[in-house]
């Protein structure tokens, strides 16, 4: 599947399924709220907390998936083609650190 289809499909499913789009804002925060159940499980796994036993069953890429269903949703609303905004993102970073991180000793 690509982005394109990705922010195609959520968006059906969101007319359909979901009836409508939240808000932008509440979006936003549905978002901020997904990103921390992935930094919580991310912890848990690759930090030095301990899963709590009602923890244990999460799926990393479904918080993975979930973060990025909002963020489709939130393109979505927005107008932005997020193909589109990746490829030129893509550009920014080669051009702005072509040499950078080859000459960061902290990489080496």
């Amino acid at each position: 599947m690509t982005i394109e289809q990705a922010q195609q499909q959520v968006d059906t499913w969101i007319k359909t399924t979901g009836v409508r789009y939240f808000g932008e804002m509440t979006n936003l925060g549905i978002l901020m709220e997904e990103v921390g159940e992935l930094s919580r499980l991310m912890v848990r796994i690759y930090g030095e907390q301990s899963f709590k036993e009602t923890e244990k069953n999460k799926s990393l890429s479904d918080e993975m998936a979930d973060v990025f269903w909002v963020l489709l949703c939130l393109a979505n609303q927005t107008g932005i083609d997020l193909t589109e905004a990746l490829q030129k993102n893509f550009e920014k970073k080669t051009n702005r650190d072509a040499t950078r991180h080859l000459n960061n000793e902290k990489l080496q």
